[in-house]
C-alpha cells in the first residue's frame, strides 16, 4: 500500500530545500512505515533496483556496516525498492540488515522522488528504478539528492559528502 499526498510532484528531480514527499509503505515485516515516522531525525532514503542482486547487496551491506557512524551523526537509513515484502524479509535476514527496507511495488514513491524513469541496458530502453539517495533533514526537507549513483563506493562517498569522515 502506498500513500502519497495529493500535492506530491511526480518525476521532477528533487533538489536541496524541497519538501520531501511524504509516503507510507510496508516494511519487510508487513508493517506500515511513513516518512513522518522519522521526523526530528535526519533520514537517508536510498532507492535500489532489486534485493539480493550483487550491486544492491553490496550497497545494502555498506549501509549496514556504516549504520553505527550514520546513527551517531543523527541519521537513520531506509532502503526502498520495488520488491515485495517477502523478498525484502528474506534479503534482510540473509544479509543481517539492521535498518528498514520498504516495499514500493507500484513504484509510486520512487516516481515521486524521481528515482523511477528511463534506463538503458544492452541497447534496450525501458522504465525502471534509478539508483538514488535522498537525505531528508529533521524538518522533512531535502538536504541532499543524488541520482544515478553507483552501488560500489556510494556509501563511502555519501559519508564524505555528509562530512562524517572528516
Amino acid at each position: 500500500m502506498t500513500n502519497l499526498t495529493k500535492e506530491t510532484p511526480v518525476s521532477e528531480r528533487l533538489t536541496a530545500g524541497a519538501t520531501a514527499p511524504d509516503f507510507t509503505l510496508k516494511n519487510a515485516e508487513g508493517q506500515d512505515v511513513s516518512l513522518r515516522d522519522f521526523r526530528g531525525r535526519k533520514t537517508v532514503l536510498y532507492f535500489y533496483p532489486a534485493a539480493a542482486t550483487p550491486g544492491c547487496t553490496k550497497e545494502a551491506c555498506d549501509f549496514r556496516d556504516s549504520l553505527g557512524a550514520l546513527q551517531a551523526a543523527g541519521y537513520d537509513v531506509v532502503g526502498i525498492s520495488p520488491d515485495p515484502v517477502g523478498k525484502l524479509a528474506a534479503f534482510a535476514a540473509a544479509e543481517g540488515l539492521n535498518f528498514p527496507l520498504l516495499s514500493d511495488e507500484d513504484h509510486s514513491v520512487a516516481e515521486a522522488y524521481a528515482a523511477w524513469g528511463e534506463k538503458k541496458n544492452y541497447g534496450k530502453t525501458y522504465q525502471g528504478l534509478i539508483r538514488s539517495t535522498i537525505v531528508v533533514d529533521a524538518d522533512g526537507r531535502v538536504a541532499v539528492a543524488q541520482y544515478n549513483v553507483r552501488a560500489t563506493g556510494h556509501v563511502a562517498k555519501l559519508r564524505r559528502d555528509l562530512n562524517l569522515d572528516a
